[in-house]
């Protein structure tokens, strides 16, 4: 939407400036032309700038929410997913096969909650990412008071998710919206991680991200909500697992970092979108988080969404990585557990 507004602006403003050099009346009209083709070039440059980035919040007035002890489900519960292909098809469907319950999305292409909130906004992505039964509209499926647990994430990089759209304020709307709607939804800020690629180095960026930039929209989303929103830590158990696997020389088949993600068309790294390896990773994470359950025992040959085989991990990779994550999340104040 801001290049629609800059694109439209600077077609506003040739034709402003054109008419005000073609016009042949006096010289007010064309005074008062150029004057309103500045005053657009200034608003146009006001609206591409980014905000401010915000002080560092410490969450020091929410912090004893996460003292209360969480109400666990004591079986499957449907779920709700929220965001973009860093949650995808597939992860949902894998973390129902492990947990047995029903769920829906809304999904797009790198789509910040701002633009999954607003009716204005555009979803790019959208047609394609929702041509499935597990699509519903995510206000109404809020409303309707049909999940007990509600997953949110935000878009990457999330400094410019919070600098250009509004996280911290969107991910409080959203909060605050599901609770009003479904007193006893619980609901989760699902931690993602920042491309391969990103400097400075990405295992040092993970534990930064979460201290200076999610726990900015966990503290919102606490605040809007009235009661602890939890925190599932995705990029903080990909980081564990691949300092153990890097050190080691390797767990299993996972060598290094690059072995959870994907490989484009031409072969290339896909340096942010996981295989089926990390989104095996992301599901048991979610399993742990929501069910405050060990995942270490289930089962690691799961299907993708459309029915067809997942690539498995290997008996003693798949055993490693539950025991991960159950150190991980057990480990961390902010979920809970």
């Amino acid at each position: 939407m801001r290049y629609v507004t800059f694109l439209i602006l600077a077609l506003a403003v040739l034709a402003a400036f054109y008419l005000a050099f073609r016009w042949r009346g006096g010289w007010v009209p064309r005074a008062g032309l150029i004057a309103a083709a500045l005053a657009m070039i200034a608003f146009g440059s006001w609206r591409m700038m980014p905000q401010a980035m915000p002080a560092h919040d410490s969450g020091q007035d929410v912090l004893s929410l996460y003292e209360q002890k969480r109400i666990l489900p004591d079986g499957p519960i449907p779920v709700y997913h929220l965001g973009h292909s860093l949650v995808g098809r597939d992860m949902p469907a894998m973390l129902a096969q492990l947990a047995g319950h029903d769920y829906a999305l809304q999904l797009g292409w790198g789509t910040a909650l701002r633009e999954h909130f607003e009716p204005g906004e555009t979803i790019n992505g959208f047609a394609q990412e929702n041509v499935t039964p597990r699509y519903r509209d995510a206000h109404k499926a809020l409303a309707s008071r049909d999940y007990a647990a509600f997953v949110m994430t935000e878009m990457v990089d999330l400094k410019d998710a919070i600098l250009y759209k509004d996280a911290i304020t969107y991910a409080g709307k959203w909060a605050a919206e599901a609770v009003a709607d479904n007193p006893d939804v619980q609901v989760f800020l699902y931690e993602t991680w920042p491309r391969l690629d990103a400097k400075p180095d990405w295992l040092a960026r993970l534990p930064q991200d979460l201290d200076q930039l999610w726990s900015q929209l966990l503290w919102s989303a606490t605040r809007a909500a009235g009661r602890p929103v939890w925190l599932i830590p995705a990029g903080q158990v990909m980081a564990r697992l691949v300092t153990e696997a890097e050190a080691k020389g390797g767990i299993a088949e996972l060598k290094s970092r690059e072995d959870l993600f994907g490989r484009q068309p031409d072969g290339s790294l896909d340096p942010i979108h996981p295989n089926d390896l990390g989104f095996y990773l992301v599901a048991l994470t979610h399993y742990a988080v929501i069910y405050g359950k060990s995942p270490v025992g289930l089962p690691r040959q799961l299907m993708h969404a459309d029915g067809t085989p997942a690539r498995a991990p290997s008996p003693e990779l798949a055993r490693r990585m539950q025991e991960i994550v159950w150190e991980v999340v057990t480990s961390q104040p902010l979920t809970g557990l």
